[in-house]
């Protein structure tokens, strides 16, 4: 039997352009795809970044697309000597795409041009994808253009999956952009209209074949709160599913991480994780006899990052603890953070630094994710594998993946984003610290927790086949 040739469309692709979890899935989950015998690759925009300028690309496709009245050349792209273990294409519309930054704040024409290059190109080629697997609304309208656009006729019957990684972001733009659309038979219109705006992330909801969030809960959630797409996703639920995201173990591998201070494995963990936390308390001047709270990520209302600088303070005070930051976001909650009192046991790293989230991953006692949105969440599944225990609100994904302590698991839970409820959850957290025996063990059991892509790998290949006539 041949095998699949399935196609990720995405805005973002590690270590190519990243902005979020959504780079991480379509950089790690070509290659387990490709480990079960699925030919799996990936199109991505040609953005004007480090890694663009550090490596080589081929062009093996020239052309030009029409946006409204406008003409843009544009040309396919493929990354020579690929270290991602699977094949990358890159998009480049120099006018549009071609910039030091992924996403702005009027991405419409960017990323329409993006999906109908595509389509454009996928035309041409003889060995057609058996899936096109399509990612957040930045490729929202490719399941709408193939299946209504006059152009892409002979596409219509490849089948087409949307995975949902964060409802919140649409990709709305009014109706008079409408032409910008490849033409289709309009009394279809109503296919790209949701609350009086055409909104791709809709689009691709009513148009895919399947459609698939990041975890079994989001699925869930996303029926009473998802910006409001709620009651067409209830209305669409037969063809929904949820499969939990994984994480690269090659990748995040305590064992063989380059970028951590002192590697280490289950048996020398215990040692291990002393020696990464040794180096960040001298750096960012905190006590290492205390155990180290820490917090990754973007500072938005979202992660509840508005409400740290009071829950920090009164967790201070209230236990013999350290807490380290690393993130950049919201300028008042930045500001904020820095205002905190240091006295060597607070600090904060404003901004992003890849190297040391790694070390922070293998050095903290505890990783902190009290976040009202979370529709998987990856640096839980991250911490566990470098024995870091989560402290997390029980919602999305983080409640798919984190069991508290006190029901047989090995994070700390809390129901609901309040400073009360986070700042006890830090103490309970602490005093669980206290049991060296119960904690040191909890270290070697979380990191024998299997949240690799290999299971949900599999999950996406049932699905692929399930669509195969």
């Amino acid at each position: 039997m041949e095998a699949m040739n399935i196609l990720h469309i995405s805005a973002e692709c590690f270590p190519i352009a990243k902005v979020g979890g959504l780079a991480d899935v379509v950089g790690a989950l070509p290659n387990y795809q490709k480990e079960l015998g699925v030919n799996s690759s990936a199109v991505i925009p040609f953005y004007n970044s480090r890694f663009s300028q550090q490596n080589d690309f081929e062009e093996i496709y020239k052309s030009n697309i029409k946006l409204g009245s406008d003409y843009f050349n544009f040309r396919i792209l493929k990354l020579l000597n690929s270290k991602l273990g699977f094949d990358v294409f890159c998009v480049d519309v120099p006018e549009l795409l071609y910039k030091d930054y992924v996403y702005s704040n009027d991405d419409t024409e960017r990323f329409l041009a993006f999906q109908i290059a595509t389509l454009d190109w996928l035309l041409t080629i003889d060995k057609k994808p058996t899936v096109i697997h399509t990612h957040d609304h930045h490729t929202g309208l490719i399941p709408f253009m193939m299946s209504q656009s006059h152009k892409y006729e002979s596409l219509k019957n490849i089948p087409t999956v949307l995975t949902i990684h964060n409802a919140q972001y649409q990709g709305w733009f009014p109706h008079y952009k409408v032409s910008l659309i490849p033409a289709f038979n309009f009394k279809n219109i109503g296919l790209l209209d949701w609350g009086g705006n055409i909104n791709p992330l809709a689009a691709a909801i009513k148009c895919a074949w399947r459609v698939t969030t990041v975890s079994p809960s989001y699925m869930e959630e996303l029926k009473q709160n998802a910006n409001g797409l709620e009651s067409l996703l209830s209305h669409e639920h037969a063809k929904c599913i949820g499969i939990l995201n994984g994480i690269d173990w090659n990748v995040w591998n305590p064992e063989t991480d380059s970028t951590i201070i002192k590697n280490f494995s289950i048996s020398t963990a215990i040692s291990g994780k002393k020696g990464n936390k040794k180096w960040l308390c001298k750096k960012f001047d905190l006590d290492e006899q205390k155990p180290l709270f820490c917090f990754i990520g973007r500072l938005v209302g979202e992660k509840g990052a508005d409400l740290f600088s009071s829950i920090f303070t009164k967790a201070l005070k209230e236990n013999d603890i350290s807490i380290l930051l690393l993130g950049s976001g919201n300028k008042e909650t930045e500001a904020q953070l820095e205002e905190i009192d240091n006295n060597k046991n607070y600090n904060s790293f404003i901004g992003y630094d890849e190297k040391l989230a790694h070390i922070i991953y293998a050095g903290a006692d505890f990783i902190l994710m009290p976040s009202r949105v979370e529709p998987c969440g990856l640096n839980q599944m991250y911490a566990l594998r470098y024995g870091t225990t989560p402290i997390v609100n029980t919602i999305g994904g983080l409640k798919d993946t984190v069991i508290d302590i006190d029901n047989n698991g090995y994070g700390i839970c809390h129901d609901g984003v309040s400073i009360q409820k986070v700042s006890d959850a830090i103490s309970r957290a602490n005093n669980f610290y206290t049991e060296k025996g119960r904690y040191q063990q909890n270290i070697k059991k979380i990191m024998k927790i299997d949240y690799s892509w290999n299971n949900s790998a599999q999950e996406y290949v049932k699905l692929y086949q399930s669509l195969k006539k």
